[in-house]
């Protein structure tokens, strides 16, 4: 006797497809933008508040900066699980973990009364954030159709970008009128309405449509271990470069360096057994085998590169306008409004373009208005005061033109060659080593910084702005001028290859 056929799961993707009609994919799309929002903001507001927390903590400014780099280590790691946990507990279940795990630690942030306790908040955010930020890319190449992606990435990015656009500028008010700790609460109110659409909007399914599988392939544990520690170990080499030995800061960075290439070999050996035994075993953490894909492999380098400049001056432009130029809070997210509004616009515009232009055409002027914008920062002299907050206003614009055309193109382009069931494995990838860029980037500015603060015999602490401290920031932005220099490079790479005759 066979058992009846069980009705269709109500949440499944077939069953709201049907339910919503061909808008679907769009209302989708709205509800991770609002997650991705919230975790996109977590990341760089929290910067306007450094300066006021380190007071209030008695920070120097390497144990400050980790407030930054904890939270982008986390992040950085925690992308690599995402394909894992999407295929094992489905879109619904990974989505709303992350937005309750982001929810608790912005509270737990706001409430705490000691450094540990608001790095292990940020810590926590930077873990649901990192899970979350593949995702949006994972729906676009699987539920629009190709003329239909750049489209969709750029109304996505639109949206996206307006939370590091607003919150500068929102949480520079907050923390004169209500001190740093209002910083962490701004992301409660996106947690609760992610949720709210999560219920009504994300699937239960895994990519692809089908059911979440509790007993598919085991987490890669080994892998992962291997990545967050190297990670760490590169991070505290950094770090250590600057305020601790020579021989301590040699010590991690050949750590991290061995640790990476264990990390590669087990990938290898681990892709190579899952091949040969396709029903049991575990899936590797990274499909090394993605980057034989030419797109793949440059665009993945532009995306390093790319997350060192972007974090880096995300992390840099705060300080150097509070520090440097001795502006208040409120004024520098003031500042920073015009130019976050340009970048929605661009992108939402770019994002048409993406449809039907090169997408190397498209990432190398992006990468040269962002390094054009760096080099420009150093005209900015303290003996023309008039001058200060127009040329921060205009340059800042020019940079967010830049990431306007890089941020629709790269991540379609890069993965357009990839066959439909890595697409979950690329976007992880290609958001990792992003991030991982990311969190070197803010640890090697804020390294940088301090050690050309400490040759021009400067201090970042000090209340009172000078030429020599101004120098120290302008050697810093053109260092990030010559990174994104070498972007190019890869960018031009990213020209599809012409079919074969």
């Amino acid at each position: 006797m066979t058992a009846p056929d069980q009705a269709p799961d109500p949440s499944g993707l077939p069953a709201l497809r049907e339910r919503y009609g061909p808008r679907y994919r769009w209302l989708l799309l709205l509800a991770v933008m609002v997650g991705t929002m919230a975790s996109i903001m977590s990341s760089t507001v929290v910067n306007v508040a450094i300066p006021d927390m380190s007071h209030h903590f008695t920070l120097g400014q390497e144990r400050a900066q980790w407030v930054t780099s904890g939270f982008m280590a986390a992040m950085t790691v925690s992308m690599l699980t995402t394909p894992w946990l999407l295929a094992r507990y489905g879109y619904r279940r990974t989505y709303e973990g992350c937005m309750w795990l982001l929810l608790v630690g912005g509270v737990a942030g706001g409430l705490a009364n000691n450094y540990p306790l608001v790095l292990a908040a940020r810590v926590a955010e930077g873990l649901a954030a990192g899970v979350v930020q593949p995702i949006p890319a994972i729906i676009i190449l699987r539920a629009f159709e190709s003329n239909e992606q750049g489209r969709a990435s750029g109304i996505f990015g639109m949206g996206v970008v307006l939370a590091p656009a607003l919150g500068p500028s929102i949480g520079g008010v907050l923390v004169d009128l209500f001190g740093w700790r209002s910083i962490f609460f701004m992301v409660v109110p996106f947690c609760i309405v992610s949720l709210w659409l999560a219920k009504k909007l994300i699937p239960t399914t895994a990519p692809g449509g089908g059911a979440a599988n509790r007993a598919g392939a085991r987490l890669d544990w080994r892998g992962l271990l291997l990545a967050a520690v190297g990670t760490l170990c590169l991070l505290n080499g950094l770090v250590e470069l600057q305020g601790g030995t020579p021989a301590g800061a040699s010590a991690l960075l050949a750590a991290a360096l061995g640790l990476l290439l264990a990390f590669v070999w087990l990938e290898r050996r681990t892709l190579r057994l899952r091949q040969q035994h396709p029903h049991r075993g575990q899936d590797p953490l990274m499909n090394l085998s993605l980057f034989r894909d030419r797109r793949f492999a440059m665009g993945s380098i532009v995306a390093f590169i790319y997350g060192i400049a972007l974090f880096g001056s995300t992390y840099l432009l705060p300080v150097y306008m509070q520090m440097g130029l001795q502006l208040s809070p409120s004024v520098v997210g003031t500042v920073l409004l015009p130019s976050g509004l340009v970048l929605a616009l661009t992108i939402a515009g770019v994002g048409r373009l993406a449809d039907h232009q090169p997408t190397h055409r498209l990432v190398s002027i992006g990468v040269l208005l962002l390094a054009a914008s760096f080099a420009l920062m150093t005209t900015i002299r303290l003996d023309q005061a008039a001058r200060i907050i127009p040329l921060l206003i205009v340059w800042a614009i020019v940079g967010r033109i830049g990431l306007g055309f890089i941020l629709p193109s790269l991540n379609i382009g890069a993965m357009r060659g990839l066959e439909h069931t890595h697409i979950p494995q690329g976007s992880s990838v290609i958001n990792f080593l992003r991030m991982l860029g990311g969190a070197a980037g803010v640890s090697l500015c804020g390294i940088f910084l301090e050690w050309r603060l400490a040759a021009h015999g400067q201090v970042l602490s000090a209340q009172q702005a000078s030429p020599d401290r101004l120098r120290a920031f302008d050697e810093t932005f053109l260092l990030l001028a010559v990174i994104c220099g070498l972007a190019l490079i890869a960018a031009l790479k990213l020209k599809a290859e012409p079919p074969a005759k």
